[in-house]
């Protein structure tokens, strides 16, 4: 097993041999994952402690059948609901880059072989291999991000939907609505 100095190494040849724009898809996956873990902290600390709150501020009501109380409590619950949502969009928005940008890598990988083999022609294929692994390397990063990334954005957005659903049974009254 490499020590850190030897990791360290290995990473930043990889980085060179990806070129720029692996360092771009390196930025938008730390923005992506930074996204997914805030989310996730969410829902397991901050939002059952809101989801309390309101559960109590509802049963503290007194008046939970007229029709105003079925205002407030939608309400609520689409507070709720965008506060679950929050960052969703984001996020699935950055996993639709990810290929992109790897394919960014590809064209401009392919461009650096097509400037070789004009300056050098075919006969040098060390330096065509520096533009194929130039195209190559980011569009693997680019998918494994996104695939990566999809799989916890599904499991996000059934997750929200779940709790949405939790929140509007929770806030719920057992009397009908006054007209």
């Amino acid at each position: 097993m490499p020590g850190p100095r030897e990791a360290l190494t290995l990473l930043r040849d990889f980085f060179d041999a990806g070129g720029s724009v692996l360092w771009v898809i390196f930025a938008v996956s730390l923005l992506l994952w930074t996204l997914i873990l805030e989310r996730y902290l969410y829902l397991w600390w901050v939002y059952p402690r809101e989801l309390a709150r309101r559960v109590d501020q509802w049963k503290a009501r007194g008046d939970q059948s007229s029709w105003f109380a079925h205002q407030i409590r939608a309400a609520r619950i689409h507070e709720l609901s965008l506060e679950l949502q929050r960052f969703l969009p984001f996020i699935k928005s950055l996993i639709a880059v990810c290929p992109l940008l790897g394919l960014l890598g590809t064209v401009t990988g392919m461009i650096q072989v097509f400037d070789v083999m004009t300056v050098l022609g075919t006969g040098n294929p060390k330096a065509m291999a520096r533009g194929i692994s130039m195209a190559t390397i980011p569009t693997m990063a680019g998918l494994v991000v996104a695939v990566s990334g999809l799989y916890f954005s599904s499991h996000l957005y059934h997750r929200t939907r779940q709790e949405e659903r939790r929140a509007a049974d929770l806030l719920r009254d057992y009397a009908e609505p006054r007209s």
